[in-house]
């Protein structure tokens, strides 16, 4: 099972073979002698299904369904997708007994292609596993001697010299970090463990505790690829990550950060139960000045949350196209379902109202970096908007924007990216 889930649906062999044979599907059904009454029947079904696949996309956009944007790939996957649907659905009558077993085939195997179209115009779900809210890399091997360790007296770029034989990648796996505080019901948690990590006397590292989007799952793929790429710069340096789960179960339901009868208590798993754990288990810097809280999306507006409510516990903050506050997607439902209907709690709750209530001073040492795509105009609106807070709460702040991305692969990565060029030099991973 865990082979199957591993396998990758974007741009990989496993795609293309299903978009070679969803092609091959849809010419089978072509190729017939169309008797005239037919042939306007499958037309007319193939039309209708593309206006309602383009229907669709302009409706979830007006009413906001998903909380952002849909970018024109999936206008286009939709409406080709339905429209193959209908004109399989129609080539189902007036034919014989095979190819109304293709036909049927067919409509299982266009849904199929549309799916993995849609997934690949976002980027963020690169396996079968992740497609369905689970995380099927293995369970990661942790180094002996992972004791957290004080701040060093120089920067690790100074004293760190790499082995001979320092792995050209990162190792990537999973682990279960129980909520033994909280009593969260959260999946397993992506950890990535940077080059240096993996050698014998390896330094203590700074950490990052990473949340993706909702729905979502702790799949910390992105991250690894861009530290990948940073490790390659820096001679294997690279901060030690895990993606943790905010959302809990299935990743359907949205905690919005907070602590509640309903949904569990996400905020206590991630600040107390996640930090608790990486510091018994990981070799890590155990100084506030070293970790990062970032998140995308549904996780950036956890990030900010955390970053402004816990300043000594983290000091650096990485928003990638995140909310302006957690539970922005639909109010009145967190209001009523998270605050058990206390509409100045939830106010309270949000970052805005946080910095303004903590002295600027605590946030002295705290840097955040706020990022969203230049397609993606209601996540940079609200990027601009909580950018400006911090730096009034007195955060050195930074607002970057990612040329030509939405709110898919193309704006994590790049914002990641962006985040990690201006933390390097604060992680003492990298001259300033």
């Amino acid at each position: 099972m865990t082979a199957f889930l591993s396998l990758q649906i974007i741009d990989s062999p496993l795609m293309w073979g299903a978009y070679g044979l969803g092609a091959i599907l849809l010419v089978a059904l072509l190729v017939r002698r169309w008797p005239a009454r037919s042939a306007v029947a499958a037309g007319i079904a193939s039309l209708l299904g593309a206006v309602v696949g383009m229907i669709a996309t302009v409706v979830a956009n007006e009413t906001n369904a998903f909380g952002v944007a849909l970018p024109i790939e999936v206008a286009l996957w939709a409406t080709a997708g339905l429209a193959c649907i209908g004109f399989a659905v129609a080539s189902l009558w007036r034919s014989p007994v095979w190819r109304k077993v293709l036909a049927s085939v067919s409509v299982i195997w266009f849904a199929v292609v549309t799916a993995l179209g849609i997934n690949a115009s976002f980027g963020l779900n690169p396996t079968v596993g992740a497609l369905f809210g689970v995380v099927a890399a293995d369970p990661i091997d942790l180094p002996r001697g992972t004791d957290a360790a004080q701040a060093p007296a120089r920067p690790i770029y100074q004293t760190w010299r790499p082995p001979a034989g320092l792995a050209l990648q990162g190792d990537r796996g999973t682990q279960n970090i129980p909520g033994t505080r909280s009593g969260f019901d959260a999946r397993d948690a992506s950890v990535y463990l940077p080059p240096a990590a993996l050698v014998d006397d390896a330094p203590a590292l700074p950490l990052v505790i990473m949340m993706m989007g909702h729905p979502g799952n702790p799949d910390g793929t992105i991250i690894s690829d861009v530290l990948d790429e940073f490790a390659a710069q820096h001679s294997g340096l690279a901060p030690v990550v895990l993606t943790v789960d905010q959302l809990g179960a299935d990743g359907s339901a949205d905690p919005a950060c907070a602590d509640s009868p309903t949904f569990g208590n996400a905020e206590t798993y991630v600040t107390a139960d996640v930090v608790a754990w990486a510091r018994e288990n990981l070799k890590i810097i155990d100084d506030p000045k070293y970790w990062i809280i970032a998140g995308y999306s549904n996780g950036g507006g956890c990030a900010v949350k955390y970053g402004a409510k816990y300043p000594q516990t983290f000091q650096n903050i990485i928003d990638v196209s995140g909310e302006e506050f957690p539970g922005s997607e639909d109010p009145d439902a967190v209001t009523s379902e998270v605050y058990d209907g206390d509409a100045a709690a939830f106010d309270a709750s949000k970052p805005a109202a946080i910095m303004r209530g903590t002295p600027a001073e605590d946030y002295a040492q705290t840097t955040a970096v706020f990022t969203a795509g230049s397609d993606d105009p209601s996540f940079l609106a609200a990027a601009t908007t909580i950018s400006a807070e911090a730096l009034r709460a007195g955060m050195t702040a930074s607002l970057v924007e990612i040329p030509d991305a939405d709110h898919g692969v193309t704006a994590v990565a790049g914002g990641l990216r962006k985040g990690f060029s201006v933390l390097f030099p604060v992680l003492g991973l990298a001259a300033n």
